[in-house]
């Protein structure tokens, strides 16, 4: 370092490396920190402007992380895009709610405490304080002081508790026996969301069991169809993400038909929900669950079918627990029994099958082997009848079974309907079936409603009480519900979580051994109770937690409606394909919830939802879990926060899976040293054009009569503004973005001996490096507030407006244009971009290798073409 404090300086144009010139030093260790003390002296500085301000809202969204106590690179990548774009948006004159919080409760915590000895409590919340410090690092532009929520705190899940006793009072919370799945290490229960191919989703390994609990539910179906139907009119949500929802939500539209059982007269009919009640003069049998109600009555009094019988529930749940119920090796046992088809009378044996399950539909088929795949099988194993009754709609002499098209297709013997067109049999044989008291239309979904008991303690309290007075008569227990279960007053709310708890993983919940907590009395009589010892799962707090960041100081309600009318929907949201079902399909149920209870005005949480690719290292998504986490500590201490936010922006299109390489960060780094530089040499220059004075207010007059140099700078300039631009308003290439100023900052650099010599006037200099630097704030914040400062300017640059392309300025001076002869390319000649016509062709037919492929010949048309992508010449000779 020589005395002026530069020093010699290893970059080149392409970022590689060898400039001679001397450079100030780049020190994001000494810039950033410096930055990020000033920005926390300024708690408002990224706070949004009340919802009455008149301005144009923009709320961007990351998925609030959990707080495990340390940041990684996927995280960077995922809160880089968001902060991005609500840098942006605010450049853009946009009021921009950007808000961030913790997903706080949850079974990691108490592991950890069985782990280290720690208070859940104690825990999570130093691990929030660590990773706050990470994200402040990193220079996101996040309104703390108005925003930030802890699902863990008392003043956030009071209004879980909350709107759980609205959901009680609706009749859309409520508690039932049920089989539920059981995971062995969580020692607690899973929503079906939360199975993955029989797996617990946190613990991959763990088969997850089959246990009869009593168990509190939302009641999710209630929405089912318009959960459905709502995809529909989501367009910024990726399709695959609403696929995966329309697959979960399964709704099935068919018929529900009995079968009267024969010579038992006081047995229920056998009820089958089919979708293709045109098929069921093919049924030849029926097939019954293993745990189906009649069966259950069945081994009673048969010793061999009850020993068959069990063999396949063991079999079923080992099914389950692997993840491959569907492929089950498909087998069953005759019950002896019959069943009566009540479309033509004919006596059909009653068997039990190992592939049908007793919670999906009725729990019961019809068996038509020639029309389904899965029948066909069991038809072919145990040597039962099959029965055509569909025939394509044209003649054919070889048709191969089983046969399952309905389109096109006709009903062959089949009554009185033989001969139909399939789709339309369907809807008159279920019309038939109701007319005739056999059957009714009917839809089924593969959604169930959601559980939400968890025997953990780390979560929030379910708001209910049983009361030991609750069956007695009087007592003034009048409409209490049987069991003696009482919902709190609203009064009583919070229900606190004891904070000195013991935490085990067996017996149940750890509440329930905690007889402070567990003893009350009940609200009604005043009599003895015991409080739920059940918590609620944790997808109970993010699927409302992006409301509250409107209101998040609210102690009165969870959210004022006027603020949330006005910031909702989402106006981009950000986050994980892996949440696609779990938690996304659970907050637009809350959505329609708190719209039908008059809070707030939107049905649907988000107008757009971004699923940003993953960071994968060592051939792996980038995971604690995994062990191939990178720091981004690490990172910033070696090469900036600015390089680090940045290499995540740029080493891939943010849709697109990212192959960590950590030589890309110190590119990036080198990049950002490379403008340092540029902006310090020429500091003088811009100081000399007065402060303040920018753009369309100087073009007209320093920017007219531009020399060559300085006018192909500012072409390029402005011709990066505007890709940039269009790249934040469309498909977020945000590596094209950086690209585009890594172009420019190379020809500013090539451009040196012409500024140096002053052919490039001080105003043009101005404008480039402004410009240059108000380009570099959604990308790298830290920098661009260094150099705003260096140029002398005194406001904050994130509240500058963002550079708008002067066309004009952006235009070429020469354009390409290529000349055909007889459709085949002859060459690309240049031009001045406002030739005419006439110069044109006089130009084409002037080129040497044009002129060379048109010796000889007649010229039969000479056309220039305008086209999207530019001109075009074509000649047609002969």
């Amino acid at each position: 370092m020589d005395e002026s404090g530069t020093t010699k300086a290893a970059v080149a144009s392409d970022g590689s490396g060898s400039d001679k010139s001397e450079v100030q030093r780049y020190n994001p260790a000494e810039i950033e920190p410096r930055w990020q003390a000033k920005w926390d002296a300024q708690p408002n500085l990224y706070a949004a402007e009340p919802h009455t301000s008149g301005k144009p809202k923009f709320y961007c969204l990351e998925m609030l992380p959990y707080p495990s106590g340390q940041l990684h690179m996927g995280h960077v990548r995922n809160y880089a895009i968001g902060d991005a774009l609500a840098r942006f948006m605010r450049m853009r004159g946009f009021n921009v709610l950007h808000p961030m919080g913790w997903d706080a409760f949850g079974l990691p915590a108490e592991n950890a405490a069985l782990k280290n000895n720690t208070p859940p409590r104690e825990w999570t919340l130093k691990n929030i304080a660590q990773m706050k410090v990470q994200m402040k690092r990193i220079g996101y532009s996040y309104d703390w002081a108005g925003t930030e929520i802890a699902t863990c705190l008392p003043d956030y899940y009071r209004w879980n508790q909350w709107f759980f006793l609205k959901m009680v009072e609706r009749g859309l919370a409520y508690r039932r026996s049920s089989k539920v799945n059981w995971c062995p290490q969580c020692a607690t229960v899973l929503a079906n969301e939360q199975v993955v191919g029989g797996c617990c989703w946190r613990h991959e390994e763990q088969i997850v069991e089959q246990r009869e609990l009593e168990q509190w539910f939302l009641r999710i179906t209630k929405y089912a169809d318009e959960l459905l139907d709502g995809l529909d009119t989501m367009p910024g949500w990726p399709e695959k993400v609403r696929t995966m929802q329309r697959n979960w939500i399964g709704r099935s539209e068919g018929a529900e038909v009995s079968f009267h059982v024969t010579a038992m007269a006081n047995t229920a009919p056998i009820t089958v929900f089919t979708t293709r009640i045109d098929t069921i003069f093919g049924a030849t049998s029926i097939q019954l669950a293993p745990e189906h109600a009649l069966v259950k009555e069945w081994v009673k009094t048969d010793a061999e079918l009850g020993t068959a019988v069990a063999t396949m529930i063991a079999e079923q749940k080992a099914a389950r627990e692997t993840g491959d119920i569907g492929n089950i090796e498909k087998h069953g046992v005759a019950t002896g029994k019959t069943a009566i088809n009540p479309f033509n009378g004919e006596t059909l044996p009653i068997w039990v099958a190992n592939y049908i399950l007793a919670d999906y539909g009725t729990g019961a088929i019809m068996s038509v082997p020639a029309h389904d795949e899965r029948d066909f099988e069991f038809a072919q194993k145990y040597g039962l009848a099959v029965k055509r009754v569909v025939a394509p709609n044209v003649d054919t002499d070889e048709l191969a079974l089983p046969y399952g098209e309905e389109d096109d297709a006709v009903l062959i013997d089949s009554g009185e309907w033989t001969g139909e067109a399939v789709l339309e049999a369907q809807e008159k044989m279920a019309r038939f079936a109701e007319e005739h008291g056999f059957g009714k239309k009917t839809t089924t979904y593969r959604l169930k409603d959601w559980g939400v008991s968890r025997q953990r303690y780390w979560g929030t309290p379910i708001p209910m009480v049983y009361c030991s007075n609750g069956h007695a008569a009087g007592a003034g227990h009048e409409g209490v519900k049987a069991g003696g279960v009482v919902a709190l007053p609203e009064s009583a709310l919070p229900v606190l979580l004891p904070e000195q708890i013991e935490i085990t993983q067996e017996g149940g919940s750890p509440l329930g051994k905690v007889p402070e907590f567990v003893n009350t009395t009940c609200p009604v009589c005043g009599g003895p109770a015991r409080r739920e010892t059940d918590t609620m799962d944790t997808f109970v707090d993010s699927s409302w937690y992006f409301y509250r960041y409107t209101d998040a100081r609210n102690s009165a309600a969870p959210f004022d409606s006027e603020k949330a009318n006005y910031w909702f929907p989402i106006d981009q949201y950000i986050g994980g394909v892996e949440h696609a079902i779990l938690h996304l399909i659970y907050s637009r149920f809350w959505t329609k919830v708190m719209r039908d209870l008059g809070m707030i005005a939107n049905s649907e949480p988000a107008e757009r939802l971004f699923t940003q690719g993953m960071v994968i290292k060592d051939g792996a998504k980038m995971s604690k879990s995994k062990g191939n986490v990178v720091s981004p500590d690490l990172m910033i201490e070696k090469y900036g926060a600015d390089a680090t936010r940045m290499y995540a922006l740029f080493a891939a299109p943010p849709d697109r899976d990212l192959e960590w390489q950590e030589e890309g960060v110190a590119g990036i780094s080198r990049f950002l040293a490379r403008v340092h530089r540029l902006v310090g040499k020429y500091t003088p220059n811009v100081r000399y054009v007065e402060t303040g004075v920018h753009g369309d207010e100087i073009a007209a007059g320093q920017f007219a009569g531009q020399t060559v140099a300085g006018a192909a700078l500012l072409r390029t300039l402005h011709q990066t503004i505007a890709k940039i631009t269009e790249d934040f308003n469309g498909r977020w290439h945000f590596n094209t973005c950086i690209a585009a100023i890594m172009i420019l900052v190379n020809e500013v650099y090539a451009a040196e001996a012409a500024m140096d010599s002053g052919e490039v006037s001080p105003a043009t200099i101005a404008e480039l490096l402004r410009t240059l630097t108000l380009l570099l704030v959604p990308f790298a914040p830290f920098l661009a507030a260094e150099l705003w400062k260096d140029l002398g300017e005194t406001s904050d640059v994130f509240l500058e407006p963002w550079p708008v392309a002067d066309a004009e300025l952006a235009r070429e001076s020469e354009i390409e244009i290529p000349v055909q002869v007889n459709g085949k390319l002859a060459n690309v000649i240049k031009l001045a971009a406002d030739a005419d016509e006439a110069a044109i062709k006089e130009a084409s037919l002037a080129d040497e290798k044009v002129a060379a492929r048109l010796e000889g010949k007649t010229i039969v048309k000479h056309l220039v073409i305008n086209k999207p992508s530019g001109k075009l010449v074509n000649l047609v000779v002969k």
